[in-house]
């Protein structure tokens, strides 16, 4: 509301819009606290008036006292603070002049029903409900402040029913109170008060729902049906999936385009995403009723208005006339809002030429999914268009073609769109690039190479093509979708000279079949004006420090060296050495060397430990080294328990040969070293006089940034998934970070491509949600945040020891979007960080020079270049398509033999290996169940959408892990990990190690489900 407004204007106006309802929301004494612009004398009288007459009363008088205005500068953000702070949540979402969070009619509608619920079912809950019992527990979840709690407990003095009446009398006024007070009564053993006010009971007694997160309190979601609600069949569904632990609505769901300005969501949240009449109290449930625009139309709330600034107009310009383009504009200049203008003129324009006209906007990142849909397009197209957003694993009750059908904008990751196109192709139906209109990618320098946008896109150029020939054969086309590519810095591809980083911008241009690349020129000042480049600082740790227990790791790798006779080129502690280490284990583990391979095993362990130390704690190089070791003497012991139980069974020499096998003279000498240091490791790594130089550099470096800034938040990017758990987790323990007002989290991936446990989509969503908010000032992120993240409040960006390439230097740069922000890099001297960061700088100037000369190139020069670049680009696709045919063995899978990769021991053939989903290779015969141990393993524990794993499945003979124990519909299969094994070639007598297994030169038949039924229920 900033357009013409002033501040006293704009909260006027929001007053009289909401006065009745933010009266209801504000608990008056705890917010009179942060309102230091108002004098004591008038504290006093809001304070009187709050005793006397009561809370709504005191907001009044409140309200109508800021009304009256001449407060200093900045005072309604204080307000809207000082809300937040003092647990009024609600109030603050229609105070704030931004009107970025407001909340939207269905949930008005929603919260007044769960009151009035909550009106007749307060004598039951009154008589029936124990305030010690649940008080506790709503304070852990944030649904009551401290300040609450006390209060509370003061009114119980006067009985329980008193304390019962001020705890229900003060939940109402917080976010989301309905469904976390149910979940506080669920946790607290008050079933039956919970099902009083839900109208129903959980899927199983006792159970909890598997969205709530364990640490952070409940995933807010309000109940989908009340107590006076007839259950329908869809909604039952709905409530039945949202109970999933990966069926997360938003995050890996998805979001319907009624949750408005609500993240979270609200009552009837999923039954508007199916279209159903968001009047609860309504018998009618007709889809696409008219009540809702009634509602909207009624009500007195401002719709956000579309307007571009004249820099974001300027780069829009050619889209609009229908142009594919890329635009490239600085993060934080509102690129995404100028995507949002672009849809909606494409969709009205071809609205008002009666044509069909449909956009989809691809993402690369879940999260991304979320802040488009609330942030950016629902709330400035949903008074003209459907709108919808899709992540993961859908459980949509409709198909995704369904979807495009019935929506005039999909917000998606772009694996879902390939996975419909490539559905199309076969017998299903699928959707067609000819299904849209308008194309948005963002974040489209990804699209290169084998990356999912580049497939879709070449799909698009080859239908171009085709459509070329179709047009001289005066045959109908198929109409193509609009481009509109978005980045913030498509890079210059590792070029080196100005020539190879044009060449890199002309690939990205043809790959998108774009136009030109749209930069800012004529308004460049007013862009500068706009974005705030951050003050860039280097701290530098001259590590001199004595290091003990570097030493002592160093001492223990060279004994293994010694004792399996390597004696590699590669210093301690590098990449290179890790390099040499993987490539020692393949070697010895085809040779079937088990001695070689376990000692380059165990020396990539402590090479790892060594890294950690020069990134973080010893502590945290030590826990590495204890986890792993541990971990090897469970599947030791789980090995030598499953022999004895078979030495009734066999033969008494044989077992004393497996017993000593297990633990021959590799394992022993490897097990001693380290519990012969074990004890010396741990006493030196727990010694603080030698910390690491560089995490004291980071320390002071935080420590001057919080000190100094009243309202600091700040980013720390990492290399590694561990590391960023171990720098949240020291800063957390260490009380000087408090002092500061320092709270921070970690922020890592979802994927499973390291060994470190990944966060779910869910736990990302709601600690990106803590940072908006201001509840977590700090993250701690691998390079998942670096793109897309849109938090305008962040102030500090830390790159601790990583420098990769320019793009991701641009777009972390990026995070720090707040005025007078600061970049900061940490690193050891001599490790070659700012050497990198310096020709990032150049590479970046680099890139804007090629830009700048594409833009200026001849319009039929440009247009040559894109179209051999394109033609390039789909003959090398087709080249490594015939590759990989001609690559697939022909031969009987049954060819090829499976060898434990640790012992050599012959695990199956591959005739005995098949497919589910295309996806998970599983063994279930009789015979390979022999081999292996089943062992429970907490974090491989995990539910997906049409699977889950329960563990892991060891080798019988020596430990070594052969991969998970899956369960899909219902039954249980032990899934191969590829690595794990030495695949031996029959035909020739070779033998190959391999990473995934794409990279295998052969194709299993696809599971009979049937068939393995039958074998299971013999069993």
């Amino acid at each position: 509301m900033s357009n013409g407004y002033s501040a006293d204007e704009s909260f006027q106006y929001l007053i009289s819009c909401f006065r009745a309802r933010v009266k209801m929301y504000i608990q008056v004494e705890p917010v009179l606290d942060y309102l230091t612009f108002l004098p004591a004398e008038v504290k006093e009288q809001i304070q009187r008036t709050a005793v006397t007459e009561g809370d709504i009363c005191a907001a009044e008088l409140l309200l109508s006292t800021l009304e009256k205005g001449g407060w200093p500068l900045g005072w309604t953000r204080v307000f809207v603070e000082a809300l937040r702070k003092a647990g009024n949540p609600l109030a603050a979402r229609y105070m704030n002049p931004e009107l970025t969070d407001l909340p939207s009619p269905s949930f008005e509608n929603d919260h007044d029903e769960c009151l009035q619920l909550l009106n007749l079912l307060q004598p039951t809950l009154v008589d029936k409900l124990l305030v010690r019992d649940v008080l506790d527990k709503c304070v852990e979840v944030d649904l009551l402040t401290i300040e609450d709690r006390n209060r509370v407990s003061a009114a119980e003095q006067n009985g329980n029913e008193a304390g019962v009446r001020e705890l229900l009398r003060r939940i109402v006024r917080k976010e989301n109170w309905f469904s976390t007070f149910v979940f506080v009564l669920r946790q607290t053993e008050n079933e039956a008060l919970a099902q009083e006010l839900t109208g129903s009971s959980t899927s199983e007694p006792g159970a909890e729902n598997e969205n709530l997160s364990q640490e952070d309190g409940p995933e807010v979601k309000e109940p989908l049906l009340l107590a006076s609600d007839p259950p329908s069949p869809e909604t039952q569904g709905w409530d039945i999936e949202s109970n999933s632990t990966e069926s997360s609505f938003v995050a890996s769901s998805v979001i319907s385009e009624s949750d408005t300005s609500l993240a979270e969501g609200s009552v009837n949240c999923l039954d508007e995403s199916l279209g159903h009449n968001s009047n609860m109290g309504s018998d009618s449930g007709t889809m696409g009723s008219d009540s809702d625009e009634e509602e909207k139309a009624a009500r007195a709330s401002p719709e956000p208005e579309l307007h571009l600034r004249p820099y974001q107009m300027e780069v829009a310009q050619p889209a609009l006339e229908g142009k594919n383009i890329i635009i490239c504009l600085p993060t934080g200049s509102g690129k995404t809002r100028v995507a949002v203008y672009i849809a909606k003129d494409h969709l009205d324009k071809k609205k008002k030429a009666s044509k069909p006209g449909k956009v989809i906007v691809l993402v690369n990142k879940v999260p991304l999914v979320e802040q488009l849909f609330c942030r950016e397009f629902q709330p400035f197209l949903k008074k003209w268009y459907s709108v919808i957003g899709l992540s993961g694993d859908t459980q949509l009750k409709i198909s995704f073609p369904e979807v495009v059908k019935t929506h005039d904008v999909i917000i998606s990751t772009a694996q879902i769109l390939e996975n419909s196109l490539l559905i199309s192709e076969g017998e299903d139906d699928g959707v067609q690039l000819s299904d849209f209109s308008l194309l948005i990618i963002d974040e489209c320098h990804h699209t290169k190479k084998e990356a999912v946008y580049n497939n879709i896109m070449r799909r698009y150029l080859k239908q171009k093509l085709k459509n070329k020939k179709l047009e001289k054969e005066n045959k109908p086309v198929m109409p193509l979708p609009q481009i509109l590519g978005l980045t913030a810095s498509p890079g210059v591809g590792g070029a080196t000279k100005q020539a190879k980083a044009e060449e890199h911008i002309l690939k990205i241009c043809a790959n998108l079949d774009a136009f030109t690349i749209q930069t800012v020129k004529e308004n460049m000042g007013q862009l500068k004006d706009q974005i705030k480049e951050p003050c860039k600082k280097f701290v530098i740790a001259d590590d001199t420090r004595e290091d003990p227990f570097k030493d002592k790791l160093l001492e223990i790798m060279t004994k293994i060296q010694t004792f399996c006779q390597m004696s590699p080129t590669a210093d301690f502690g590098t990449q290179p050495y890790e390099q040499w280490a993987i490539k020692m284990d393949k070697k010895a583990a085809k040779e079937g060397n088990r001695k070689d391979r376990l000692c380059a095993e165990h020396l990539r362990k402590y090479n790892e430990a060594l890294q950690i130390n020069d990134t973080i704690r010893m502590i945290d190089a030590y826990n590495h080294l204890e986890t792993f070791y541990n971990e090897e003497i469970e599947k030791k012991l789980a090995v030598l328990d499953d022999s004895n139980k078979s030495d009734d069974d066999g033969d008494e020499d044989e077992n004393d040969e497996k017993k000593s096998f297990k633990l021959d003279g590799t394992d022993e000498f490897l097990m001693n070293l380290f519990m012969d240091n074990k004890h010396m490791l741990k006493k030196l790594a727990e010694n603080p006089e030698y910390e690491n130089e560089k995490l004291t550099k980071l320390r002071n470096t935080i420590m001057e940034q919080y000190t100094r800034t009243v309202e600091a938040r700040g980013i720390i990017f990492t290399k590694t998934r561990q590391s960023a758990y171990a720098l949240s987790q020291w800063i957390n323990e260490n009380e000087k970070f408090a002092e500061v007002g320092v709270t921070a989290h970690h922020l890592i991936g979802a994927g499973h491509s390291s060994e470190f446990k990944p966060m779910t989509q869910n736990e990302q969503k709601e600690v990106i949600r803590k940072f908006r908010t201001g509840k977590i000032n700090l993250l701690i992120a691998t390079t998942v945040a670096e793109e897309g993240l849109d938090i305008k409040e962040c102030n500090m960006i830390i790159r601790y020891g990583l420098v990769t390439n320019e793009i991701a230097m641009v777009q972390a740069r990026g995070r720090a979007r707040a005025e007078e922000s600061t970049y900061i890099l940490v690193a050891h001297v001599g490790s070659g960080v700012v050497e990198r960061e310096t020709v990032n700088d150049f590479r970046e100037k680099m890139m804007y020079k090629a830009i700048d000369r594409v833009q200026n190139m001849k319009p039929e020069e440009f247009a040559h270049k894109i179209l051999e670049l394109q033609m390039q680009s789909i003959m090398e696709n087709k080249m490594k398509i015939k590759r990989s045919i001609a690559k697939q063995c022909k031969e009987n899978p049954s060819l090829i033999r499976f060898l434990c990769k640790n012992c050599s021991a012959l695990a199956c053939s591959g005739g005995s290996v098949h497919v589910i989903e295309k996806m998970h290779h599983v063994n279930m015969t009789p015979e390979f169940k022999e081999l292996y141990i089943v062992r429970e393993n907490k974090a491989l524990k995990k539910k997906f959408a049409d699977y889950q794993t329960n563990g892991e499945i060891i080798c019988k003979a020596c430990g070594q892990t052969w991969g998970t124990m899956m369960v899909h519909k219902g039954l249980d299969f032990p899934c191969l990990k590829i690595r794990n094994f030495v695949v031996f070639f029959e035909n020739n007598s070779t033998k190959k190690q391999y990473k995934q297994w794409v990279e295998l030169p052969i194709t299993f038949p696809d599971l009979d489900y049937s068939e393995y039924c039958l074998i299971s229920d013999e069993d």
